[in-house]
Parts: C-alpha cells; structure tokens; sequence
C-alpha cells in the first residue's frame, strides 16, 4: 500500500482517538488545557524545525507584517477551534463534535465558492442541502442549535480558507500560529498559578507528563498529515478525513456512553448519507478528470 495512505490513516486515526487522551485529564479546565498545547506544541515544533536545521529559514520566512497579519487569523481561528473541541470532549459532547468535523468538508466545499469564486456541480449542492437538512432537523428536534458542532465546523472551515491563501507551509505555518499565542497562554497559566487553580506540577506526575504530551499528540498528526498530502491525491484525502470523526462518534457512543437517541440517528442518517453521496460524486468526478488527461 502505499506510504502516503498509511500516513493519512495515521494522522486521521490519531485526530479520531484524540477524545480519549483530553478525557484523561477532565480534571483540568479547558484554558488551562488548551494553554498547555499551545506551549508544549510550539516547543515540539521548533525542536523539530531546528532538529532538520531549518531554524534559518523559518526565521526569514515568518518576520515580515504580511505574513504576521495573515497568520494572527490564523492562530483564533484555530484557538477557538481547539478550545470548542476540548471543552467539548470533556463536557461529554464528543458525539456532537463528531458532527461538526462530518459536515466541516461540505462547508468547505461552500465557502471555497463564496470566498474563491469555485464553481460547485449539481451533485455537489445536493450534498450540502442535506448536510443543512440534517443539521436543521437535528436543531428543531432539540430545540436548540447545535453549536458545538457548527463552531468546530466554521472555524476550522475558515482556517482551512486562511491556509489556503496562507504563504507559509504546514510546519512553519503552525509553529508561527502557536507562536503569536504563547505570550497569552503563558499569561494566562501564570495567573492561574497565582490564583491557586494552576494543574501543572499540582495534580500529580501523570497529568503534569500528560499535559506536556499534549505538544507531542499535536505535531505528530499533522507531520503524518503533511507528509500523506505530499504522496497521495486530495480526493483520497477527502475520503480518508472521515476516520477521524467516525472515530470520535464511536468513542462517544461505545466507551463514554453518550446519548444518541433514534431522532438523532435520523438526523445524522441524513449528514452521513449527504458525506456519502459527496464521497462518491467526488470519486468519479476524478476518475472522469484523470481520463481526460490520459493520452488515448
């Protein structure tokens, strides 16, 4: 098989299993949590920039206003991604997140054409109509809108738009977002230190080994990730993208016993048939592409 589908089944299978490592440190409030991996993360990422002796060129590739601007986007788009995300997980609404990165494609497919002028095909806005079916079925059944997975599916969504016009690559592109909000996370644990409801280094050497292994689970994926996009084609990658939230579904449902009702079922019967429909349009939209290009 070859080396870059094993990479992304690595990274999407590490994002999936992901619940599971932040439900063991549930003791900790999200911020704190989420400062954690930024710090740990950053630290991970320039060992390993410097580790291949590319401290050099990262240097003068990030310090111009540009891409400082550009990237600052970048990083609160992502913090209030992964701050949803762990306060989710640990609030006991892993399901609901899964849902958020089950319809995160499809609205990537949408804003790629408000934002980029990308033109959509017919079978495309069937898809996305019953993505929106689904979540507004799911919103009147429960009387509520479900903003968990929306706000992980907008904001990384538009992270994704971010990255795309972005003029740095993954790796150099997260260390600078993890960067711009060191200074705030290191504030922000150093008053909670103060204050007496610090976690590091006072609940324990397992949640303080924990909380730094944070940096490692981040950087790991998406080394795997960028590496799998390098060898194999994006319809792939779309396809495989949703091991990660079948994952997060099954965890919820099968190890931490969330609630998933029959009217829920229906409602992301009608997501996972929309992802279906999606998957396959796509597929042989490829297909159709490759043909085309090949000589007779």
């Amino acid at each position: 098989m070859n080396k870059g589908i094993w990479y992304a089944i690595g990274a999407y299978g590490s994002w999936g299993l992901l619940p599971i490592y932040w439900k063991l440190l549930h003791h900790v409030p999200a911020l704190q949590l989420i400062s954690h991996r930024i710090i740990w993360s950053f630290i991970a990422l320039i060992v390993f920039i410097l580790c291949i002796r590319q401290w050099t060129g990262f240097r003068s590739a990030v310090f111009t206003w540009r891409v400082l601007s550009v990237y600052c986007l970048a990083a609160l788009l992502i913090g209030i991604n992964w701050l949803t995300y762990v306060w989710a997980v640990n609030a006991g609404h892993i399901v609901e997140t899964s849902l958020g990165y089950f319809i995160n494609p499809l609205l990537s497919v949408l804003i790629g054409m408000v934002f980029l002028h990308e033109r959509l095909r017919p079978r495309q806005w069937v898809s996305i109509g019953l993505a929106a079916a689904g979540v507004l079925f799911l919103t009147i059944v429960h009387g509520s809108i479900p903003w968990i997975a929306l706000t992980l599916a907008f904001s990384f969504a538009f992270y994704a738009l971010v990255k795309k016009t972005a003029p740095l690559g993954s790796l150099y592109g997260l260390t600078l977002e993890t960067g711009i909000l060191l200074l705030p996370a290191l504030f922000f644990l150093f008053i909670s230190d103060v204050n007496g409801t610090g976690a590091f280094l006072h609940t324990g050497i397992t949640a303080d080994i924990l909380l730094a292994g944070a940096g490692i689970v981040t950087t790991i994926p998406l080394l795997m990730f960028a590496s799998a996009v390098r060898r194999i084609p994006l319809s792939l990658i779309g396809i495989l993208q949703y091991i990660s939230p079948t994952l997060a579904f099954l965890i919820g449902v099968l190890i931490y016993h969330e609630s998933f009702t029959f009217i829920q079922f229906i409602g992301y019967a009608i997501v996972w048939f929309a992802l279906i429909l999606f998957g396959v349009e796509s597929y042989f939209s490829y297909r159709a592409q490759i043909a085309v290009m090949e000589p007779e």
